[in-house]
C-alpha cells in the first residue's frame, strides 16, 4: 500500500520524474550538492532563471503539462514550472507536491488584463517541497530577467520558510494577494484547473491561437 509521502516520490502521467531529460537536467543542477536542502536550493534557481515564464503558453491539451515537455520547451506559466520543480525534486528522491490558489495579480500587463478580462489568476500554482521534516512552498514562476522588467524583487528560497509572492513590487506598489487556498496534491489535477481556466478566462484561449504574445516585452515596455 503506498502511503501518502510515497505518493509524492512517484512518477505520474504529468510529473515524469523518471524521464531521461528530467534526470539528466535535475542530476546535473544537483551535482556537487551533498544533501537534500542544498539539492532543492539549486533546483529552484534552475527552474525559476532557466525556464521563461510564460502566460501565454497555456495549451488545454493535457500533454501539454507533461514535465518533460516544459523542460523541452524552455517555459512556462506558473503550474507548468510547478510541475517541473516538482518532477525534478522527485527526481532526486525529495518528496515534492504541488499546491494551488486563486491570486489577484497587480502587475500583470495590459495585454494580458485585456484578454483575461481580470487580474484574479485561478488555481495559481507553486511547489512544496519536504525538507527537515516539514513541507515548504516554493514558487519559481517568475524568471530573474522577467522580475527586472516588471521592477519586481525575484522571489528568493531558502528551503526553510515558504516561498511565495512578495506582497509589494520594489516600488512599495501592491504585487499580489492569495484569496483562495485550492490546497495540496500529489499530481496535478489537469482537468480541475483547464475547467476552472476555460470558464474564468473564454477569451483569452480565442485571442492565443491569433496572435504570438511576448510578455516579458509587454512587461519591460510597459514598465519603463
Amino acid at each position: 500500500m503506498v502511503t501518502s509521502m510515497e505518493s509524492n516520490l512517484l512518477a505520474t502521467y504529468y510529473i515524469d520524474k523518471d524521464d531521461l531529460d528530467i534526470t539528466s537536467f535535475a542530476t546535473l543542477v544537483c551535482k556537487g550538492k551533498v544533501n537534500n536542502l542544498e539539492k532543492a536550493l539549486a533546483l529552484y534557481y534552475a527552474v525559476r532563471d532557466k525556464i521563461r515564464y510564460n502566460p501565454y503558453s497555456i495549451e488545454p491539451e493535457k500533454s501539454a503539462m507533461k514535465a518533460s515537455r516544459i523542460l523541452k520547451k524552455r517555459e512556462g506559466y506558473c503550474v507548468a514550472k510547478a510541475v517541473l520543480l516538482t518532477a525534478c525534486a522527485r527526481s532526486q528522491g525529495i518528496p515534492a507536491r504541488l499546491g494551488f490558489a486563486d491570486v489577484k495579480n497587480h502587475l500583470n500587463t495590459k495585454k494580458l488584463r485585456e484578454m483575461m478580462g481580470t487580474d484574479l489568476f485561478v488555481w495559481h500554482g507553486y511547489s512544496e517541497i519536504y525538507l527537515k521534516g516539514k513541507w515548504v512552498k516554493a514558487t519559481p514562476a517568475f524568471n530573474l530577467s522577467l522580475c527586472q522588467n516588471f521592477n519586481v524583487r525575484p522571489l528568493e528560497f531558502d528551503g526553510i520558510n515558504d516561498s511565495i509572492f512578495h506582497p509589494l513590487d520594489t516600488l512599495g506598489n501592491k504585487h499580489m494577494e492569495y484569496v483562495v487556498d485550492r490546497g495540496s496534491f500529489s499530481d496535478l489535477p489537469w482537468e480541475r484547473i483547464i475547467a476552472a481556466a476555460l470558464e474564468a478566462y473564454p477569451r483569452y484561449f480565442d485571442l492565443l491561437e491569433r496572435k504570438i504574445q511576448d510578455f516579458s516585452a509587454q512587461a519591460l515596455e510597459e514598465n519603463q
